[in-house]
């Protein structure tokens, strides 16, 4: 199986961790922003990362698809143990509910910080607007933090009592948080700090994390 994209994007980061979560591997294959060529372009007809391929599994061809919700659905239904989708009714529903808060708000509130600071400066080599940054970091971060900190169980996991899509969702693009400074203070978001920091020390975080921490660091 073939994972198009860069770890630095939250979406293929998710994708990653879940692969291995799933006891299974995946080649990454550095993809858009240009880079990919024909391959890439099919399997992502719009050029957005992640996108997937995995070799004769239709009929013979290789089947392709996009997006790592559509990813993830496509490996759940085909290596459905261990479940990172839960089978319960009212679990499945959280889960989605976490995955679609992860993706939508969490990850988009982080991209415009880490657009503005790192990928319009260091990689476009075009000025970011702090403006935008800046107001997310004020504004709208909070309220995500507060959100989790009256949200999450006891257990330390989002849903039920061991690791989810839920928990990869939510926690991958706090890595992007990271990478620019930013996210929640143990002093008014305890649960949360402890949280993140559990969940992103796992195997299937760790070692992306230090190599996106290096490239970042190469950066300047």
């Amino acid at each position: 199986m073939i994972v198009y994209g860069s770890t630095l994007s939250p979406f293929v980061r998710k994708v990653m961790a879940y692969l291995a979560e799933k006891g299974l591997s995946a080649e990454l294959k550095p993809s858009g922003m240009g880079r990919g060529g024909p391959e890439f372009e099919e399997a992502s007809p719009f050029g957005k990362m992640p996108a997937f391929r995995d070799p004769g599994a239709d009929n013979g061809h290789d089947f392709v698809i996009s997006d790592s919700t559509a990813i993830i659905t496509y490996l759940e239904a085909k290596h459905p143990e261990p479940a990172m989708i839960p089978a319960d009714p009212a679990n499945r529903a959280r889960t989605i509910w976490f995955e679609e808060f992860g993706d939508t708000m969490v990850a988009a509130t982080g991209g415009k910080v880490f657009f503005n600071r790192i990928v319009a400066p260091k990689f476009m080599k075009v000025p970011g607007d702090e403006a935008a940054a800046q107001g997310a970091v004020e504004t709208e971060m909070p309220r995500l933090f507060d959100y989790l900190e009256r949200t999450i169980p006891d257990s330390g996991f989002l849903v039920g009592d061991r690791m989810s899509l839920a928990d990869i969702s939510v926690a991958s693009p706090f890595v992007n948080y990271a990478h620019c400074q930013v996210g929640p203070n143990a002093a008014r978001w305890p649960r949360t700090v402890a949280y993140l920091d559990a969940i992103l020390a796992r195997p299937s975080f760790a070692t992306m994390i230090e190599g996106e921490r290096q490239m970042v660091a190469a950066l300047g």
